[in-house]
C-alpha cells in the first residue's frame, strides 16, 4: 500500500519549506513527520516551515498528543526551529494550538501560524543555530 500523503520541499534562504498534501490520519501525520526528520537529518536543515494541507477531519486530542510527544523526541539536534501552518480551514485551530503547546513543553522551538507570510517572517527574524 502506498503513502496516503505527498511531501515536497524547497530550500529557501534560512529555512526549508515542506509542503504536505493527502489524507489526514494519524498514520499520514506520523509518516510525513518521519520523512521531514529524515530529510533534515540527512541535509542538516535546522529551520523548517511545514505547510500542511491534509484533507479530512482533524485528529483527536489523544492522537495529537501522542504524535507530537513522539515526534518531539526526534527533533534535536537537527531541527532547531519549526514554523507550522495548517492551511485546511476545516481543522480546529484550538487543537493545533494544543499541538504547539505539547511540542513547546517538550523543548521544541515550534510555532503555529495562521498564514505562510507570518511563518516566513518568524523564520527570517533570527537564523537557527546550525547543528
Amino acid at each position: 500500500m502506498g503513502k496516503s500523503y505527498q511531501l515536497t520541499f524547497e530550500e529557501k534562504p534560512g529555512y526549508v519549506h515542506f509542503r504536505v498534501t493527502g489524507t489526514n490520519s494519524p498514520e499520514s501525520v506520523r509518516g510525513y513527520l518521519a520523512d521531514v526528520y529524515y530529510t533534515c537529518a540527512q541535509h542538516k536543515y535546522p529551520a523548517i516551515l511545514i505547510e500542511e494541507n491534509l484533507q479530512g477531519s482533524g485528529l483527536g486530542l489523544l492522537d495529537i498528543f501522542e504524535i507530537v510527544s513522539d515526534g518531539s523526541e526526534r527533533t534535536w539536534p537537527y531541527i532547531r526551529r519549526i514554523a507550522f501552518v495548517d492551511v485546511n480551514p476545516e481543522h480546529s485551530q484550538p487543537d493545533m494550538k494544543f499541538a504547539e503547546t505539547v511540542a513547546v513543553n517538550r523543548g521544541v522551538n515550534m510555532r503555529l501560524f495562521p498564514s505562510l507570510r507570518e511563518a516566513e517572517l518568524w523564520l527570517s527574524e533570527t537564523p537557527a543555530v546550525p547543528a
